[in-house]
């Protein structure tokens, strides 16, 4: 259930629900989704479905990662992505299998120290990672971000995230309205931020502090 066949497979359900850029495809292809999860769930991970990684968390399902990560894309491949919420590391390990330099921050440490682990393990070294808060972004970083993406539900955008986007720069994540939850892709423009919704979507919350 871990095989490269069972990969395929995933891969051809993806273009079946709408993901259509070669690079996305290869490297949902590619890198193995298995790894990230517990053992015992190992034959799940090729399934349409999120899966729980402890702490309260969980994985996305393959789609969510992979039309996130489209999203990121859709105007070429930037030079560097945020990502908050690294969780066990398997959107990470996308991005960085596609972006020249991912940071990434996580606030529970056990979940930081595994993701740290496998991506090391992975041979992915153009990824930074830090134990923070998502809300504060990346402080004292000397340049903004081309890119974020949020694996976390908030129900307002987090200034300093705001702060930390170029201009030109596009922002995808889980906006909750109070009543659901949507996938949304906002572009900082001269005059503001310009909210997309695109759809319905259910995410863990975004929350602060450290664990």
């Amino acid at each position: 259930m871990t095989s490269q066949r069972t990969r395929d497979r995933m891969v051809t359900r993806l273009q079946r629900q709408g993901i259509d850029k070669e690079g996305v495809l290869d490297v949902m292809r590619q890198v193995p989704r298995h790894i990230f999860v517990d053992e015992a769930l190992a034959h799940r991970a090729y399934e349409d479905t999120a899966l729980p990684i402890g702490y309260g968390q969980t994985i996305s399902q393959p789609y969510i990662v992979a039309q996130m990560t489209q999203l990121l894309l859709e105007d070429g491949i930037p030079s560097s992505v945020l990502e908050i919420g690294t969780g066990c590391g398997y959107q990470t390990a996308i991005l960085a299998s596609i972006f020249p330099q991912v940071y990434s921050v996580e606030r529970i440490e056990a979940l930081y120290l595994q993701a740290r682990q496998r991506l090391a393990e992975l041979d992915f070294y153009n990824v930074q990672l830090r134990h923070t808060d998502g809300n504060a972004g990346w402080p004292n970083l000397s340049y903004y971000f081309d890119r974020i993406i949020m694996t976390a539900a908030c129900t307002e955008v987090p200034r300093a995230l705001v702060a930390q986007l170029k201009e030109g720069g596009v922002m995808v994540l889980p906006f909750d309205s109070g009543r659901d939850q949507t996938m949304t892709k906002i572009t900082r423009g001269k005059d503001g931020l310009v909210f997309e919704p695109l759809e319905k979507v259910a995410f863990v919350p975004l929350l602060p502090g450290l664990e």
